[in-house]
């Protein structure tokens, strides 16, 4: 007999964001074990969002049933707009949890922060199922980070009430060695909930190593103005935890590289900003694209000669960036700007497939991006080819989703 599981997972298919992807791929690799069910947003651009009579509207995806939200759309740009959709998707997805029937797990993630993991810990008391709580960014931590507020008690009684849902959940999955560490601090040194690290992942079989000669990747380099440039990109969320805000001038300090140019593929609540500086700058070299569609991704991330992988400082055990994944699969260079000893600095060390500065250190970041685009082809060639084949030896998709698979079969 299968159980029954609900995934609670606010972004899913067909939707860009990385955890969207994730946890639709997991769903998919789940769903002959288990009866699954998935409750997530109604996404804005869907036909049926713009019925407002419908509240809950129903879907499937293979033998996968969604349930999904109208929610308000959200300004990320404003707090006011973000605390609205969140607490409209918080009340909505308990009530989907509660009229679920015989459930076994209920699977949250760590999104919308704090809320997420308290959806699991309500449903886990009322529904007798068991929790198992997907950490993809420690909050408040992240949030304090990056000075989303000066509320200090906010803090406290947010991080007090996440460490609540993990000790009320079955089993905690993080997705670095370094967020582990974290989960082991906020216990101080009481005893742990069950814990698990398994990395995320790309489809290391669909974003393969190609050339800038590839018809579709020269295409698309063409299309843009590209040819016969140096191009430095950052292919992901344009949000709040990066810095990219103050990155962007660095893109000013390195206008004399004449045939170097930035691209920075997203979108996100600092993107306007950046779009802003580069504005009043007159910056020819910076260019700024919409998430690319799903099946034109191994295209984009090919265009590039480096990747740009950065963190705010601060985040180092809070968040991995996805990204360093899809890059290594793509097997290009890298320029990292992470803190020593998060997961993401790590793999580019053990792989040897990139360069690194700390987050703020702006002069080594300008000075290492020289050093790069002053490279032979082959050189920096060859550091993606050690990032490609690290991925594929410890990396590897099949090997993520075989680890969740096998711990919800234990349990």
């Amino acid at each position: 007999m299968k159980h029954n599981i609900v995934f609670v997972i606010n972004y899913f298919h067909p939707d860009f964001a990385s955890t969207s992807q994730l946890l639709t791929e997991l769903c998919l690799h789940l769903q002959h074990d288990f009866n699954i069910t998935v409750i997530a947003e109604l996404h804005p651009d869907a036909d049926e969002w713009k019925d407002k009579r419908k509240r809950i509207v129903y879907d499937r995806l293979e033998n996968i049933n969604i349930i999904r939200i109208r929610l308000p759309k959200v300004d990320k740009g404003n707090k006011l707009s973000r605390l609205r959709y969140i607490a409209a998707y918080f009340f909505y997805a308990n009530v989907m949890v509660l009229r679920q029937k015989k459930l076994s797990f209920i699977y949250t993630i760590s999104q919308p922060p704090i809320l997420g993991g308290l959806i699991g810990t309500i449903g886990k008391l009322f529904k007798r199922a068991k929790h198992i709580y997907n950490i993809q960014d420690f909050n408040p931590e992240q949030a304090e980070a990056v000075g989303y507020t000066k509320r200090k008690l906010l803090f406290r009684a947010a991080r007090w009430m996440d460490t609540l849902n993990c000790r009320w959940a079955d089993h905690i999955i993080t997705v670095g060695q370094d967020m582990q560490q974290t989960l082991l601090h906020r216990f101080a040194n009481l005893p742990v909930t069950d814990n698990s690290v398994i990395n995320n992942w790309t489809n290391e079989q669909d974003i393969v190593p190609l050339t800038k000669q590839h018809p579709k990747v020269a295409e698309f380099i063409e299309r843009n103005g590209w040819k016969d440039k140096f191009i430095v990109m950052y292919s992901g969320n344009v949000g709040l935890y990066y810095d990219l805000e103050n990155l962007i001038r660095i893109t000013k300090q390195l206008s004399d590289i004449k045939d170097l140019v930035f691209v920075f593929i997203g979108e996100g609540a600092v993107k306007r900003q950046m779009q802003t500086f580069v504005d009043e700058n007159e910056l020819s070299q910076v260019y700024f694209l919409p998430f690319q569609p799903f099946d034109q991704l191994k295209y984009s991330l090919n265009a590039a000669d480096v990747h740009l992988v950065v963190n705010q400082k601060g985040i180092k055990g809070v968040s991995v960036p996805s990204k360093i994944y899809g890059v290594m699969a793509a097997g290009k260079a890298v320029m990292g700007v992470l803190e020593s000893g998060s997961e993401a600095e790590r793999l580019i060390e053990e792989s040897q497939c990139g360069v690194l500065a700390e987050p703020q250190q702006y002069e080594a970041i300008e000075r290492q991006l020289r050093y790069l685009h002053n490279l032979s082809s082959s050189e920096i060639t060859a550091y993606g080819a050690r990032g490609r084949a690290y991925l594929e030896k410890h990396l590897r998709r099949e090997q993520s989703l075989e680890k969740y698979r096998e711990l919800l079969l234990s349990m």
